[in-house]
């Protein structure tokens, strides 16, 4: 197999897919000649994923920091409104 099967044939014959998989590395799955889906192992989907982590965990194991800023009380610029002109 040269790397592309068609659905049909992916389906009937999912073990040699795999197998295909672990021994000559991604696989294309098409339908009606267009790739729709592609077997990774699963080494490599782990790697793309970057290690499993979610975006949302990875910022809750940030270290807490205190972000507390001191602002003064006086305006940071007058307006003129030009009232009457």
């Amino acid at each position: 197999m040269n790397g592309h099967w068609q659905l049909q044939e992916a389906k009937q014959r999912f073990s040699e897919l795999i197998r295909s998989v672990e021994t000559d590395g991604p696989q294309f799955v098409t339908r009606h000649g267009e790739e729709v889906a592609v077997v990774i192992d699963i080494a490599e989907y782990r790697r793309l994923r970057g290690g499993g982590e979610d975006f949302k965990a990875f910022l809750r194991a940030a270290p807490d920091l205190d972000l507390e800023v001191d602002r003064s009380s006086m305006p940071a610029r007058v307006v003129d409104l030009g009232e009457g002109e």
